[in-house]
C-alpha cells in the first residue's frame, strides 16, 4: 500500500565529493642551512559556531619552498552552501606535534565554491609580519566512482483485467532495488494496455558501484488518489535482464499470471554532474529583483519589511544569505539588481523594471553592493504598486535568448512581500523561459499570503497556461517566515539558501540534457 505519490522520484542520492590538489609558490624561507621544510593543513569553519576544525592536512615536503602536495584533501561539495575552507602553512622543524612549536609560513581563506569554479585557484597567502609570503594554488576534480550513464526506458503492458464491471485499472509501474524506489512513472488512466512515457534512471541506480549486476523489483499498481493502491502485478529481474532490450515478462499476482510486461527500449546515454559544467566554464549569472511595492510599509515605520532600523531587515538577510553564495561563481563579483512595484524619480513614473543603483549601469560589486544599493534607493522611490513580476522575468530572458549553447546559467533572485498581480503574464513569461538557461528562486517576504508562489513551484506537475507547458520546473519559492521561528538568524539564513538554491543543480542539469550540451573542455574560466 502506498501514499504520497510522486511519480519519477528516486531515492538514490549521488553525494558529491571532490578532491583537492594542494601547491604552492615563492614560500617563506625560515631555515638558515637550508628550504623550509612545508606542510599544508586544511580547516572548515563550522556552521553552527564559525569555528575552524581541522579536515586534513599534506605530507611534509622536505626542503621545498615550491611544493607540490601529494596528498589530496576530500571535502563533500554543497552548491547550496557557504563551505568557508582554510589553508595554513608551517614549516615542520622536529617532532613536535604542536604546531606553534614551528614557524608559521601563511594562510589563505576561500570557499569551496570558488575553487571548483576556477580552473586553477591562486590566491596569495597572508602573514602577519611579512609582506612577501608566496602564493597558493588549488585544483579540485570530481569524485565519482559510480558509472556516468542513465538508461532511457520504454515501458509497456498488457493483459490488465478491469477493476470493476465498467471501469479500467489506472496503472503506474514502479522499479525497486533493495526494498527502496528507483524509479515510479506517473498512472496511465482507463487503460488495460498502458504504454508509460520514456524516462531515464541513473545506472548507479541499477547497478553496484563496481558496475555489477544487482536483483530489482518491477511492480505495476492501481491508482487510488487515497493513496490505497492495488496490486496489479510484480515480476524479479535484474539490471541486465531488462537493459538488454526488448524483453517480455510475466507479471504475477497472487501466484497467477495478471498481464505482461514489456521492456521496448533501455538506451544507456553518458550523463554528465553540476560540477562537470561549471569546471567546464559554464558561468554562472546571478540578477535580482525587489519588491518595492506599498504593501510592504513604509521604510519610516517600524512595522515595514524595509524598516531601517538597527537590525537587518529580511529583505537584506535573504540578500546576504543566498548572494554570497552566488557570488563566488562570480569573479568580478557584479550583479545587476533591479526594482518593481515604485515610482521613480524624477518624474515619479510608475516602474516594474527600474535599476535599483538609479544609474544606467544596473551592476552592484558584490552583496555588500547590492544591499547599500537597496538601502539608498529606499529613501528616493515612492512605494507603490502593483506586484508584477513578468517585466522582471522578462528582462533576464531576453539576456538569457542570447545563450542558448550552455556558455552561461542565468538565476534571478525574487524577493517580494505579496500575491502575484499579473499572474496569467507571469505564467507566459515562466513558460517561454522554461526554454532556456534559466532558473527563478523567489524569497517570499513577511506573513502574506504565498499561495500563489506555490503555484509556480511546479514540484508535484509542470506549469502550464492555455494548454502550452513548461519544458521543465525552473521556479524555486520559499517563505522566509518559515525560518525564523526560534531561530537565530545565522542559522535562518544558512537554512533559507540551502532550500532556495539547492533546486539549482537539477534545473540546470536539466535545460543541458534538453539541449543536448555536454561540458565544455578544460581552458575556460568561470567568472
Amino acid at each position: 500500500m502506498l501514499s504520497n505519490f510522486a511519480h519519477g522520484m528516486s531515492s538514490q542520492e549521488l553525494v558529491v565529493e571532490v578532491e583537492l590538489t594542494i601547491s604552492a609558490k615563492s614560500l617563506l624561507n625560515k631555515d638558515v642551512m637550508s628550504k623550509s621544510d612545508p606542510i599544508c593543513l586544511v580547516y572548515i569553519q563550522l556552521p553552527n559556531n564559525s569555528t575552524w576544525q581541522e579536515h586534513g592536512r599534506t605530507e611534509v615536503m622536505k626542503n621545498n619552498c615550491n611544493p607540490e602536495f601529494a596528498t589530496k584533501i576530500i571535502i563533500g561539495y554543497r552548491f547550496e552552501e557557504q563551505q568557508k575552507l582554510k589553508f595554513k602553512i608551517y614549516d615542520i622543524d622536529g617532532s613536535s606535534p604542536v604546531l606553534d612549536d614551528h614557524d608559521f609560513l601563511g594562510e589563505a581563506e576561500c570557499s569551496l565554491g570558488q575553487i571548483v569554479s576556477s580552473v586553477n585557484f591562486v590566491t596569495a597567502l597572508r602573514h602577519p609580519s611579512f609582506k612577501s609570503k608566496g602564493q597558493l594554488f588549488i585544483r579540485a576534480e570530481e569524485i565519482d566512482d559510480s558509472p556516468k550513464e542513465e538508461v532511457e526506458f520504454l515501458f509497456s503492458a498488457e493483459g490488465f483485467k478491469k477493476s470493476g464491471f465498467f471501469s479500467k485499472p489506472d496503472p503506474f509501474l514502479e522499479i525497486f532495488r533493495e526494498n527502496t524506489v528507483v524509479h515510479r512513472t506517473e498512472f496511465i488512466k482507463n487503460n488495460c494496455n498502458p504504454q508509460w512515457p520514456k524516462f531515464t534512471v541513473p545506472m548507479r541506480a541499477l547497478c553496484t558501484k563496481n558496475g555489477q549486476d544487482v536483483k530489482l523489483l518491477l511492480r505495476s499498481w492501481n491508482y487510488n488518489k487515497n493513496g490505497n493502491h492495488k496490486l496489479l502485478g510484480e515480476i524479479d529481474v535484474t539490471r541486465n535482464g531488462i537493459c538488454n532490450a526488448p524483453q517480455t515478462f510475466n507479471l504475477m499476482n497472487k501466484g497467477k499470471i495478471s498481464g505482461k510486461l514489456y521492456v521496448k527500449e533501455a538506451v544507456p546515454k553518458r550523463t554528465y554532474s553540476f560540477l562537470d559544467y561549471v569546471m567546464g566554464g559554464t558561468r554562472l549569472n546571478c540578477t535580482i529583483a525587489i519588491d518595492f511595492t506599498a504593501s510592504n510599509g513604509s521604510p519610516n515605520t517600524m512595522g515595514s519589511l524595509h524598516y531601517m532600523g538597527p537590525s537587518p531587515t529580511a529583505y537584506e538577510q535573504a540578500l546576504q544569505s543566498v548572494v554570497s553564495i552566488i557570488q563566488d561563481y562570480d569573479s568580478d563579483k557584479q550583479f545587476p539588481v533591479l526594482g518593481f512595484g515604485a515610482k521613480i524619480p524624477p518624474n515619479g513614473s510608475l516602474s516594474h523594471e527600474f535599476f535599483v543603483n538609479m544609474s544606467s549601469n544596473p551592476y552592484c560589486t558584490g552583496v555588500e553592493g547590492v544591499i547599500e544599493a537597496y538601502r539608498n534607493c529606499l529613501p528616493v522611490v515612492q512605494l507603490h504598486g502593483p506586484t508584477n513580476f513578468a517585466p522582471v522575468i522578462n528582462h533576464v530572458t531576453r539576456f538569457a535568448s542570447t545563450y542558448p549553447n550552455g556558455d552561461h546559467y542565468f538565476i534571478l533572485l525574487i524577493l517580494t512581500d505579496g500575491a502575484i498581480s499579473d499572474m496569467h503574464d507571469t505564467k507566459e513569461a515562466i513558460i517561454a523561459a522554461s526554454h532556456l538557461p534559466i532558473s527563478i528562486i523567489i524569497v517570499g517576504i513577511g506573513n502574506a499570503d504565498f499561495s500563489s508562489m506555490m503555484e509556480l513551484d511546479s514540484d508535484n506537475r509542470i506549469l502550464n497556461l492555455n494548454g502550452k507547458f513548461a519544458i521543465r520546473d525552473i521556479v524555486q519559492f520559499v517563505a522566509f517566515r518559515d525560518f525564523l521561528s526560534g531561530a537565530d538568524s545565522d542559522w535562518a539564513s544558512r537554512e533559507l539558501a540551502r532550500a532556495l538554491l539547492a533546486e539549482v543543480p537539477t534545473q540546470f542539469l536539466a535545460f543541458m540534457k534538453y539541449k543536448n550540451i555536454t561540458p565544455k573542455g578544460e581552458g575556460s574560466h568561470l567568472i
